[in-house]
């Protein structure tokens, strides 16, 4: 369960924490929450790789995982960014990450090898998630179209932003 490739600008996905995921609400309005993710190599995926946010058991305001706001709107619109930071009180030590897809759900019925694999990912990365009934819910499951990034010691080309 690696990332690949290795090295800029995806390392952040394997040292980066936590992400935050928009999504596009109903009204058109860009909605962002943060998440727990774990990145998957992918040979089969345009940039190699699929990124999995699990829809877990930390109290939410709904108790089915499928009514949340982000899972409506990705049932809507798939379009999703993703964005990782790594912050430093120094600055030349900054540097962030974004991933531009097409979000779904994985469902652990309909994907069971994907499903499992995602889970394994998700709970090697979160110890904590070993106490959590992943295998029952579903995930997030991000195919990156673009990949965007920025460090401080390297600038921005001059069609980014």
């Amino acid at each position: 369960m690696v990332v690949a490739p290795d090295g800029p600008p995806l390392e952040l996905l394997t040292t980066a924490r936590t992400a935050t995921l928009a999504t596009i609400s109903t009204s058109g309005v860009p909605r962002l929450v943060p998440v727990c993710f774990a990145a998957v190599a992918d040979p089969d995926a345009e940039q190699g790789i699929r990124v999995y946010s699990p829809l877990d058991e930390k109290p939410k305001r709904v108790s089915d995982p499928t009514s949340l706001a982000r899972v409506r709107d990705i049932a809507a619109d798939p379009r999703v960014s993703m964005l990782l930071e790594r912050w430093s009180e120094d600055w030349s030590a900054l540097a962030w990450l974004r991933l531009e897809g097409l979000a779904v759900l994985v469902e652990p019925e309909t994907c069971g090898t994907e499903h499992s694999a995602a889970v394994t990912a998700l709970r090697e990365r979160y110890p904590q998630y070993r106490g959590h009934e992943l295998e029952t819910r579903p995930l997030i499951r991000i195919t990156p179209l673009r990949v965007t990034d920025w460090n401080a010691a390297e600038p921005l080309a001059e069609d980014d932003d």
